[in-house]
């Protein structure tokens, strides 16, 4: 059986510019802004959610299923994940159209300007859940609003258990859109912004939230995360990475281990706890599908985080 992920396949532009942004904007020009900065390197790395996500669980030992719309572009990435046998066929090509792009660039302050081109991800509505057979389980990441609103509807009238994770999306919708995720899916995952948002977009606690989900998923960062299900707070320590280098695709990464915990039913002590070392290991590269890792070491690793042995 499979994971359905629907989300997001977009190509990461990266440069650096050696300098502080503050240097060359003059605060009183702002309505004549007009701008050049000179960046030495660029590298291009594979992203989009859906991606990530993916990835992450295949190298676990999961097995997913990845669904998304991409561009005419799209080749080079298509066959990067074919290389790390990962099914393709739901990964469907927009004619006419680029796959999405962020261009990312970072001064020396750590100051970031970033522009993003949807292309064909506002096309994802065009995929069909109905086209999938053997998912048990599905989740919803950032992708083209009339997508996530659609997939979520029909994998709840397929009756296939949902993960809602809105993540830089959750800014699309408004309250009545958000509660009706919430009431059709059976666990939500999100970040402490992402959870405060969505407190103020519908008006409900996160203690409300959750009792209306089986698990409401928080990550809070280099403090952990918390898990709150059935009237309990789990609270989950971080996982300390071997190197800090980029935080790009954490949360993307930690997800793949909810997502493998769920659905091998590890009990949320331990799926949590899985997810944390993931994103963790992500961390320690650059990129977000470039750190390698197989179940043995993961094993070991995780028993040296946290003391216990890892069944799994």
């Amino acid at each position: 059986m499979s994971t359905l992920i629907c989300g997001s396949f977009a190509y990461d532009n990266i440069t650096e510019f050696n300098d502080q942004f503050k240097n060359h904007i003059l605060p009183d020009q702002l309505d004549i802004l007009n701008v050049c900065f000179l960046v030495p390197s660029l590298r291009r790395e594979y992203g989009g959610v859906a991606g990530n996500i993916a990835y992450n669980l295949k190298m676990i030992g999961g097995n997913p299923l990845p669904m998304g719309t991409v561009g005419e572009d799209f080749e080079p990435y298509r066959q990067w994940i074919k290389d790390h046998a990962i099914p393709t066929d739901f990964i469907n090509t927009v004619s006419g159209a680029m796959t999405a792009q962020a261009f990312i660039t970072t001064d020396n302050d750590g100051n970031q300007i970033t522009v993003f081109h949807p292309g064909a991800m506002e096309y994802s509505a065009r995929n069909s859940l109905e086209d999938v057979a053997g998912s048990r389980l599905a989740i919803i990441s950032p992708d083209g609003k009339d997508g996530m609103i659609y997939h979520a509807e029909q994998a709840h009238r397929l009756a296939i258990p949902l993960v809602f994770d809105p993540g830089q999306g959750l800014p699309m919708f408004d309250g009545k859109e958000l509660e009706r995720f919430i009431e059709i899916a059976s666990w939500i995952t999100v970040n402490a912004y992402e959870a405060e948002m969505l407190q103020s977009k519908t008006g409900f606690s996160l203690e409300k939230i959750a009792r209306k989900v089986e698990a409401l998923i928080v990550t809070e960062g280099e403090k952990g995360s918390k898990i709150l299900t059935q009237g309990q707070s789990i609270m989950i320590p971080p996982a300390v990475a071997m190197h800090a280098v980029d935080p790009t695709g954490c949360g993307d990464a930690y997800r793949a281990g909810i997502l493998y915990g769920i659905e091998h039913n590890l009990g949320w002590e331990i799926t949590g706890r899985v997810a944390s070392l993931l994103g963790s290991i992500k961390i320690e590269k650059e990129g977000t599908q470039n750190h390698l890792i197989n179940r043995s070491d993961f094993e070991r690793r995780y028993e040296v985080e946290f003391g216990s042995v890892l069944e799994w």
